[in-house]
């Protein structure tokens, strides 16, 4: 079955993560909850492709997980903000992080 096939599966896991499953989905919605919101901001910060990121915002957008709130007209910029139903994703993203940070840690190499 195909993620996007999920829209009237049962399971309220597999349709959440047909949307946010992806590792790019979830660190634009780490960005976001860290306060970023441009187009560039997000690049820098993830290093995915612009042709990526355009999709999953697009995705995240039509969802209603963000709103996309024009900054400027010539050229077309605009910021993306979560909405009360992607603020809502912040336990789910909290656990994670505190989930790596017990579970992942960082493993520095030594100089020799």
């Amino acid at each position: 079955m195909k993620w996007s096939d999920l829209s009237d599966n049962w399971c309220p896991v597999a349709r959440t993560l047909s949307l946010v499953g992806d590792r790019w989905t979830m660190l634009i919605l780490r960005d976001c909850f860290l306060g970023l919101s441009r187009f560039e901001q997000f690049i820098a910060s993830s290093g995915m492709t612009r042709h990526i990121l355009a999709d999953r915002l697009k995705r995240l957008v039509e969802a209603g997980v963000l709103e996309r709130i024009a900054y400027t007209t010539t050229p077309k910029r605009f910021d993306y903000v979560l909405t009360e139903k992607g603020q809502e994703l912040a336990p789910a993203l909290l656990t994670l992080k505190d989930w790596g940070k017990k579970h992942m840690p960082v493993r520095r190499t030594t100089s020799a």
